[in-house]
């Protein structure tokens, strides 16, 4: 047990090391020595955990995704049809607490890998819900899912890149939200000011 918690804590230390290091110098610049005198752990530690500071990314990556799922979860099962906003006030909320690491893996740091894991797993699961609620609606996309989620998750990142990049976001979460809630609802036409043609 007290092995855990201490494993559990070189590796929460070593993700906090990393996040840091990287807003401060960027990925490219980072050496493991870095990252492990920053977090106070001994280079064996990090060894027996990760082969590289690539493989440290990708596992802070994959938790932050984890632990995204797990809030997402109640707010998706919420309503048959979906269109709430609730999954992505969810998200602006998540974002927000975990500002600085939301920064450097939407940002592209890392070669892009951690930036491409997050898009993946979002289309993914996004994806599965479009095809779940289509068929709990009966109903028969337009759009193909895949596509269709691909769609969703370009803008969503593209929103979250941008307000979790500012110091003070100028919309809170909740405005941003009724803004793409209306924007899935009535499309881009009617988003920039036009009437939508009889």
């Amino acid at each position: 047990m007290a092995e855990d918690r201490r494993t559990r804590r070189s590796r929460r230390a070593l993700g906090a090391a990393l996040v840091e290091l990287v807003l401060e110098r960027g990925f490219t610049a980072l050496t493991v020595e870095d990252i492990t005198e920053r977090a106070d752990v001994a280079r064996a530690t990090f060894y027996a955990h990760f082969r590289d500071k690539e493989d440290l990314f990708a596992r802070v990556t994959a938790d932050l995704l984890d632990e995204l799922a797990e809030r997402l979860a109640p707010v998706l099962a919420d309503s048959a049809i979906g269109f709430t906003g609730k999954p992505v006030l969810e998200m602006l909320r998540h974002a927000r607490e975990e500002r600085d690491l939301y920064r450097i893996v939407l940002r592209g740091d890392g070669d892009g890998k951690p930036l491409q894991m997050f898009t993946d797993a979002c289309a993914k699961a996004t994806a599965e819900e479009f095809r779940a609620r289509a068929e709990r609606n009966a109903v028969q996309p337009r759009i193909d899912p895949e596509l269709l989620a691909r769609v969703w998750v370009g803008e969503q990142i593209a929103v979250l890149r941008w307000w979790v990049e500012q110091e003070s976001p100028s919309l809170p979460a909740e405005e941003v939200v009724r803004m793409l809630l209306d924007l899935a609802l009535h499309g881009r036409y009617w988003a920039s000011g036009f009437e939508t043609p009889a």
